[in-house]
């Protein structure tokens, strides 16, 4: 019963939680049995249940909130793996060789994809579903793609509320492919267990046209595309950088060649991010990081929050009003932000 009231504290205020039919304002033992039926048909692997709740959670519709809640306590056992890498450097199908070896050793995969937002629909560009296609009809591997949505640092805004669903669902592993926008692409760093950046031969400069930002936040390099002229180059760049810093967990990040077309080196990356959790556990780093990671989303969940606190506040005739009297000079915008927040903290 205690599982039972936990559940109905977390959905009291929601009658019409997104992928359960309920009867309005009727919060019986039955009531609570659906809800949690429904939780264990997701955690069972049921891909319609897993669907509704993602785009519950993805759309932010009524009830996300109450969803969330009650499927943060069967979540942390996932281990999730963020992708990441220039355009064109192979990530996707990367990604695909990399699903399908979990596969072969009966792990299950949640893969999210984060697609470029098409400028007409506001949705995501598939490419990364045409590419996985051969995934569809196993029941281990769940594709998702995402839009970035104007989203800046490769990932879209609600990708770890995703990615929480996903593991709650009971996946073995999470694989978050990101974007692809270059060096300001460094979000995943704050969601992934292992953080794995991709290059290829042939980019001009190699390592300095991606500079520091996303060089810093690899645990694993991969120089995918390997069997082109100037892969060894690659690597002794990344050798010569890694030889002016360590790193302050001790954790030297092995580089790791494949042709991902051809599905070679799979098997040594997924062997070197085995190595990488291993060494999380052996150093007891892996709750540390865990906390530093929470750390960095709590303030961006605090950042979204307070966002929408000021939003719901300002209609778009005030914020006009607002705008206009700081482009006239008859108010000064920092006082103007002080205020509001004030209001906000009042509340």
């Amino acid at each position: 019963m205690a599982g039972a009231r936990a559940v109905e504290g977390s959905l009291r205020e929601v009658s019409h939680f997104p992928f359960v039919d309920y009867q309005p304002l009727h919060y019986t033992v039955s009531l609570i049995s659906s809800v949690q039926d429904s939780i264990s048909q997701l955690r069972a692997g049921n891909a319609r249940a897993l669907a509704r709740a993602i785009s519950t959670v993805e759309n932010r519709s009524l009830g996300w909130s109450d969803l969330l809640k009650a499927l943060f306590p069967h979540t942390g056992k996932a281990r999730i793996v963020g992708l990441t890498g220039a355009p064109g450097s192979g990530k996707s199908t990367l990604v695909d060789q990399l699903a399908k070896h979990y596969r072969k050793q009966n792990q299950t995969v949640g893969i999210i994809a984060v697609d470029p937002t098409s400028p007409y629909t506001g949705g995501a560009i598939l490419g990364d579903r045409i590419r996985m296609q051969d995934h569809f009809s196993d029941p281990g591997i769940y594709i998702r793609s995402m839009a970035t949505r104007g989203s800046l640092g490769g990932l879209a805004r609600t990708t770890a509320d995703v990615a929480t669903v996903l593991d709650a669902s009971g996946r073995n592993r999470v694989l978050i492919e990101t974007v692809g926008v270059g060096q300001d692409e460094v979000d995943i760093v704050r969601l992934a267990d292992v953080t794995v950046v991709i290059l290829v031969p042939g980019m001009g400069d190699d390592v300095q046209t991606i500079k520091a930002g996303i060089m810093e936040i690899a645990d694993i390099f991969v120089i995918n595309k390997s069997d082109r002229e100037g892969a060894e180059r690659v690597e002794r760049e990344i050798r010569a950088m890694q030889s002016l810093d360590m790193r302050k967990d001790g954790w030297t990040p092995p580089v790791v060649k494949t042709v991902a077309s051809e599905g070679k080196g799979t098997a040594e990356l997924a062997a070197a991010i085995a190595d990488y959790e291993a060494y999380l556990q052996k150093e007891n780093l892996a709750l540390k990081k865990n906390v530093e990671n929470w750390q960095e989303r709590l303030i961006e969940m605090l950042r979204d929050a307070m966002l929408e606190e000021a939003r719901a506040q300002i209609d778009g005739g005030t914020l006009e009003r607002y705008a206009a009297e700081i482009a006239d000079h008859k108010r000064d915008p920092y006082t103007l932000v002080e205020e509001i927040v004030e209001k906000i903290g009042h509340r």
